[in-house]
């Protein structure tokens, strides 16, 4: 689930993530991009290492993603995406793929959509919105209070 670092003030600090490279766009279409997917990236990722491993097979029903089959598709569609984007991910593929993208407005095919690049981003954010979800969800029905949750209940 490796994307990019984020931003935002409500995540913790502490929760270690990649240095990006010096070409990183800090205003516009893509930074804002970068800035969401790494929102995701840090949600996806406390709340994956708070699910004890043996709730990973759970699932809420019979022919739906397990707990662990959510996880494993967010970083297995981000290489999907990359290639609806038009890019072929090398070994090693991340988002800072995205720094390479133009913030101009042509048009794209996205999953058989006709749209633009701000189009696909949006696409795409929602994606991880849709998953970061499920995962909360999925999480709260073991028992599991998202950490960022947990933190902000313990300072009230």
């Amino acid at each position: 689930m490796d994307f990019m670092p984020s931003s935002r003030p409500e995540d913790s600090p502490d929760h270690k993530a990649p240095v990006m490279a010096s070409a990183t766009p800090t205003a516009g279409l893509r930074a804002e991009f970068l800035d969401e997917i790494a929102y995701y990236q840090q949600r996806n990722m406390r709340l994956a290492e708070a699910m004890p491993v043996e709730n990973y097979t759970w699932r809420p029903a019979g022919g739906v993603r397990s707990a662990g089959e959510v996880f494993t598709h967010i970083p297995a569609a981000n290489y999907g995406i990359a290639g609806a984007l038009g890019t072929a991910p090398p070994a090693g593929f991340d988002f800072k793929a995205i720094t390479a993208l133009s913030d101009a407005g042509k048009p794209q095919k996205m999953f058989n959509r006709q749209t633009t690049l701000r189009g696909s981003f949006l696409i795409i954010t929602g994606h991880f919105g849709e998953h970061l979800g499920q995962s909360i969800a999925y999480a709260r029905m073991n028992g599991i209070v998202p950490p960022w949750t947990e933190k902000a209940q313990q300072q009230q």
